[in-house]
């Protein structure tokens, strides 16, 4: 019988270089898990609880540190742990996983570029430095997160969080002479001008409808130079458009007055409407 480990990443966001971030995360977290105590006699298999013995460690012999190298301008330039926003302008990407003893674990290249021996044999060297000072700042967090537990002090990820204070608009403290302020304030407010009375009276426009005061004033000002010409121009409009009605009139009423008694007119040629005759009216006879 052997165990079955699962090990789940979840992102909850990044600002780049997620490979790497997720290698050491997942890495860190095998090497701090704890598995039950387990004996075997004959066929017999005892799993024993955290009560009854202390969890064991996994045998793990190594640790792989992934290192990502951005290139810029088919390989001209180098980039060592690329931000997000340079992921998305580099022209290709290669990943190094490499453990303390200078062992390459895996080497994955992606991107439209073609890499010679040496850029790789560069980054190799790169890695070999970079995989050494992580494995020793994870060697020494599990050493302190093993050392509280022993004392019984706070661990766990919760309690690595530090508190956050608001710092923005801190300020140094300053010394604030607080001698004759009663006098001060009082000779303030004898400067002070007493503030007007507003008595608000009730406007009665229509039975069943108040109003109190006069309402906001519009605080708009007068109207712009360019608004004034546009009113204007409104109202010179309005002006020729009834002026031009009122010729109009005038001229369908003399025509009107120039058609003979005899002359009808014909409307419609449809037989559904009706035919209006119009005749003048006739002068009054005058008598002696």
């Amino acid at each position: 019988q052997v165990w079955q480990i699962r090990l789940d990443l979840h992102l909850l966001n990044h600002d780049g270089n997620i490979i790497d971030a997720a290698g050491i995360a997942g890495i860190v977290a095998l090497c701090h898990f704890r598995r039950p105590d387990v004996s075997v006699q004959g066929e017999e298999v005892t799993v024993y609880t955290p009560e009854e013995r202390d969890p064991v460690p996994l045998s793990i012999h190594h640790m792989p540190i992934c290192v990502s190298f951005a290139f810029f301008q088919q390989g001209t330039y180098l980039l060592v742990d690329p931000s997000e926003r340079e992921e998305r302008v580099m022209d290709g990407l290669l990943v190094i996983a490499m453990n303390k003893h200078h062992e390459i674990c895996t080497i994955q290249s992606s991107g439209g570029i073609m890499l010679v021996k040496d850029q790789v044999l560069r980054c190799s060297k790169i890695t070999a430095v970079k995989v050494a000072e992580i494995t020793e700042l994870i060697q020494k967090a599990l050493e302190n997160d093993q050392k509280v537990r022993k004392e019984g002090g706070k661990f766990g990820f919760a309690e690595s969080i530090p508190n956050q204070k608001i710092t923005a608009f801190k300020m140094e403290s300053a010394a604030v002479d607080t001698n004759n302020v009663e006098e001060q304030a009082e000779e303030i407010i004898t400067k002070a001008e007493p503030p007007s009375e507003v008595v608000a009276k009730p406007i009665l426009h229509t039975p069943g409808t108040a109003q109190i005061g006069e309402g906001i004033e519009n605080s708009w000002g007068d109207l712009e130079e360019s608004e004034r010409e546009e009113g204007a121009e409104e109202e010179g409009e309005s002006e020729a458009t009834a002026f031009e009605c009122q010729k109009m009139e005038t001229e369908d009423t003399s025509t009107m007055r120039e058609i003979k008694k005899d002359e009808p007119i014909v409307v419609s040629d449809s037989e559904e409407e009706e035919v209006v005759i119009l005749e003048p009216q006739e002068l009054p006879k005058k008598t002696r």
